[in-house]
């Protein structure tokens, strides 16, 4: 999906270090960093805990923190068609939009874009847990180099609106934590119908509810929408992402079988159609996926 040049891009709630916030754990449930990561977070990938840093090696505010990316680049729709860092801002500023006019209480969640690694509220993590949501700090955090990792390594199209997908996701995950319903998580973690699943699948499905506004939702500074019509191939690249991070293939691809027990995000066909379901209704209320039986 093409931003309109005429958009103006505000990085105001946003910010980009290879460093993060720091100071507390936030809602740490279950004593162990990966186990807040997997179960409350609710991360975009079920990957491993091991994969997160240990307590000993978190960043701190003391430490040496790698240069960002410079957010001053990121002025116009042009700027966001051009740098993959300011398509996730531009994208974050269009979610804002359609959620406000959705939900009157409504919040801006914080954006932090780093490198390599990152402290946050709910604990230190790497690269390799993916683009995640910390309800401790409210902050959606993205390496936008997982964007590669997606397309080259799990066989997503690729495309600006499988990234954008993903940055749709994560505010899911915001909006989850506004109603209360993000906690859900922790019940009953794993599973096809357990608390996990459940808490992924709707965020997809609230990612195909901002699908459905994105193109006629306009920015109020200027009055231009803040995206193009979305085009065929712009859904077949979201639903090529939600296809790639399914627990399903994910499984297969690491160890050659399928574990449906150990599922915390859904499966590849659970979650392309749950972001349908979004897509096509635009009804956040027919993504109550702690409502149904029918999961897919």
């Amino acid at each position: 999906m093409t931003f309109n040049e005429g958009m103006q891009i505000d990085t105001s709630t946003t910010s980009s270090s290879g460093g993060g916030r720091g100071g507390g754990r936030g809602i740490a449930v279950g004593g162990g960093i990966g186990g807040l990561l997997i179960v409350v977070v609710a991360l975009f990938l079920g990957v491993d805990p091991g994969t997160v840093l240990p307590e000993q090696q978190q960043i701190g505010t003391e430490g040496v923190q790698a240069p960002g990316f410079d957010l001053s680049q990121c002025k116009t729709g042009a700027d966001a068609n051009e740098f993959v860092q300011c398509r996730v801002v531009a994208t974050g500023n269009s979610l804002d939009a359609v959620w406000s006019q959705l939900k009157p209480d409504y919040t801006r969640p914080q954006v932090e874009i780093f490198s390599g690694s990152v402290d946050t509220r709910c604990g230190p993590a790497t690269s390799a847990v993916g683009p995640f949501y910390c309800p401790a700090d409210q902050t959606a955090y993205f390496d936008t180099d997982f964007f590669d990792v997606l397309r080259d390594q799990f066989g997503s199209s690729g495309g600006p609106f499988a990234q954008e997908y993903v940055v749709a996701h994560e505010f899911g995950h915001h909006v989850q934590q506004l109603q209360g319903s993000l906690a859900r998580a922790q019940e009953d973690p794993e599973g096809p119908t357990g608390g996990g699943v459940r808490t992924e699948l709707q965020a997809d499905c609230y990612a195909g509810v901002w699908a459905h506004y994105a193109a006629v939702t306009t920015q109020e500074s200027t009055g231009v929408p803040f995206l193009e019509p979305l085009t065929d191939k712009d859904i077949a690249d979201a639903l090529s992402a939600a296809s790639a991070v399914g627990d399903d293939r994910i499984q297969e691809a690491a160890t050659g079988r399928v574990n449906p027990e150990s599922w915390t995000h859904g499966s590849s066909e659970q979650r392309q159609k749950w972001f349908t379901v979004g897509y096509q209704t635009g009804d956040p209320t027919k993504c109550d996926t702690f409502a149904t039986n029918d999961l897919g």
